[in-house]
């Protein structure tokens, strides 16, 4: 294998992995919820997404794109790994139908219908109303279609590069005559799976041994194990896929691995068993393009037809393999604390949403303590798991949101409207809180990317802030999580030590721009660093305030407020002298003034 092969296979995973990201991408921008709910309800049983699966795979002659697709689907959350187990076993059929196609190719030995129906002319046609989508469009539903059907274009022109760079192997003479010689069924089986995980496309290899049956050299013996290799060597390019995705990505992908495997497994211990006794007449028959078509869809049919009783079992194997994360199992298990039926209960469903926040505001918390460690101790791992919960909390505004706004069209009391209202502004608020986490660890990667470090002066004083935000923050959350009055009263006094300290902390960083301490490119990214800490602070106070609204008749939470503004209460003032001694900076050295 040459240099070129290496690069021509290289830049085909290259571009597959591109079209995927495109595709799956523009799907969910123009799609949104409505697509979830379609998938829902074309796969809600195992039956029903069998049959979308071979329909659709029959259309795009791929069972790896269509498995592909799938994966990016569970991977976002759009579908549950159960209902991808139907649309696999269904793309395992489908893919066959790309055999009859190429058969037709035979009847009058011109490229006809096939050449017509060919992967590269789809493709090219896909592409070009892509672009046209992506051009003339002037609405972002438009453009994002166009982003699906280039992303779709690519993905094939991946597949066919990878095909294409192996593709010379097929006129080696020495591969042909090894090809033909592996009536053996276990090196039958290894020479499918070599194959095709070279070729990355069963149905590119199911073409080739067609091909080679035109000149009489494949027997059933040699094509009925080749077959079922083919089958689980087309696993390669979904497994590629699965690269980055998260667990239930991974799983999916393994249950279209399985699928080929336990189906290979199960048909060469049935088959060679009975014909070791019975010795079948027809493993020497002679195969055609249309008998190796036949053979594909039987065999693909009678897999399907197996394991379809077991979708269940198959699920619980891949989710044992691939375990969840105790904090995944969690996240879960808030949002399946919004149960529908308790939509009946108001008092009962308030509940279950307060502690689905508290969830939330759990993950909020941690998410902008991981961003706060970026400053000091930079990793790329964490930076992207900053950006990954955010979609995590994002996805709690919107189902608890959701749930919220379901519940208000209940019959409900005056304290519990005002419960509910007052749970979706907090909702509002800790979403906030996720989107300064995010603002801060943009920050951290702008610091680490431009090797741009801050004073010793400033990072002292900025680690001392650091701390005052970790409290105001652990403060709310413990507040939060039993209704505590008491707890949130020290929210407001600490966050106007953090207001102090921010402005504190801009005035001296001012003052050693001037002065030369520090460069003017560290001075917006400090101030942004303040700005982010500041309005955390600020959202931590409405959390707190709507805690006290709760309690009305315990405190008023107007009056609260005004009291601290005017500092006359005697408890506040107690609590801030606290909060400011324990958060003192340390005392300003301004140093000589630069002229």
């Amino acid at each position: 294998m040459g240099i070129t092969i290496v690069l021509s296979l290289l830049s085909g995973v290259a571009l597959f992995l591109y079209g995927m990201s495109l595709m799956g991408d523009g799907l969910k921008k123009a799609a949104g919820e409505k697509l979830e709910l379609i998938l829902y309800k074309l796969t809600n049983t195992p039956l029903k997404g069998v049959l979308l699966g071979t329909g659709v795979t029959a259309l795009i002659q791929s069972s790896s794109a269509t498995s592909v697709m799938v994966v990016g689907f569970v991977n976002s959350g759009m579908m549950k790994v159960a209902q991808a187990i139907g649309i696999i076993m269904g793309a395992n059929i489908g893919t066959s139908i790309t055999g009859w196609i190429l058969c037709l190719s035979y009847i009058d030995g011109t490229g006809g219908v096939a050449q017509i129906l060919s992967t590269a002319t789809i493709s090219a046609i896909v592409a070009i109303l892509g672009i046209l989508f992506k051009m003339i469009s002037k609405k972002a539903v438009g453009k994002n279609v166009g982003d699906i059907m280039l992303g779709f274009a690519i993905l094939m022109v991946g597949m066919q590069t990878m095909s294409g760079a192996m593709s010379p192997l097929k006129d080696d003479p020495h591969f042909v005559n090894m090809l033909t010689m592996f009536s053996n069924p276990i090196l039958g089986i290894l020479v499918g799976i070599l194959f095709t995980a070279v070729l990355q496309s069963a149905s590119a290899s199911i073409g080739i041994l067609q091909a080679l049956s035109v000149m009489g050299g494949i027997s059933f013996a040699t094509a009925f194990p080749i077959t079922m290799g083919i089958g689980v060597g087309a696993a390669c390019p979904v497994l590629l896929s699965s690269i980055g995705s998260n667990k239930n990505g991974v799983r999916t992908a393994l249950v279209y691995l399985f699928n080929d495997v336990f189906g290979m497994v199960f048909w060469s211990i049935a088959f060679y068993s009975v014909n070791y006794f019975v010795h079948f007449e027809f493993l020497d028959m002679v195969m055609s393009p249309v008998s190796i078509a036949i053979l594909n869809t039987v065999f693909r049919m009678a897999t399907v037809m197996i394991l379809f009783p077991f979708i269940k079992w198959i699920e619980k194997l891949v989710c044992f393999l691939v375990k969840d994360d105790p904090e995944e199992v969690a996240d879960q298990a808030d949002f399946d604390l919004l149960e529908e039926r308790f939509l009946a209960y108001p008092a009962l469903a308030i509940r279950q949403s307060h502690t689905a926040m508290y969830g939330m505001e759990k993950k909020a918390r941690k998410n902008i303590l991981r961003a706060i460690t970026l400053l000091s101790d930079y990793s790329d791992n964490q930076y992207q798991k900053v950006q990954e919960k955010e979609k995590l909390i994002d996805k709690y505004e919107d189902k608890v949101g959701t749930y919220l706004m379901q519940l208000t069209g209940k019959s409900l009391t005056e304290h519990q409207s005002k419960q509910v209202s007052i749970l979706l502004r907090t909702l509002t608020d800790f979403e906030r809180m996720g989107d300064h986490g995010v603002n801060i660890s943009l920050t951290a990667n702008e610091l680490y990317e431009k090797k741009i470090a801050f004073s010793p002066e400033a990072e002292v004083e900025l680690r001392i802030l650091e701390d005052a935000v970790r409290e105001i923050l652990q403060v709310t959350l413990d507040a939060f999580s039993t209704n505590d009055i008491e707890k949130a009263a020290h929210v407001e006094p600490l966050r106007e030590v953090i207001i102090s300290l921010c402005n504190e902390m801009k005035s001296r960083h001012t003052l050693r721009l001037q002065s030369g301490k520090c460069e003017w490119k560290q001075g917006f990214s400090y101030n942004n660093l303040l700005t982010d800490f500041e309005r955390i602070a600020a959202h931590c106070s409405n959390v707190a305030i709507a805690l006290m609204e709760t309690r009305a008749s315990a405190l008023d939470p107007h009056a609260y407020q005004k009291k601290i503004r005017q500092k006359n209460n005697p408890i506040y003032l107690k609590m801030y002298a606290g909060y400011e001694e324990s958060y003192r900076l340390p005392r300003f050295k301004s140093g000589k003034k630069k002229l």
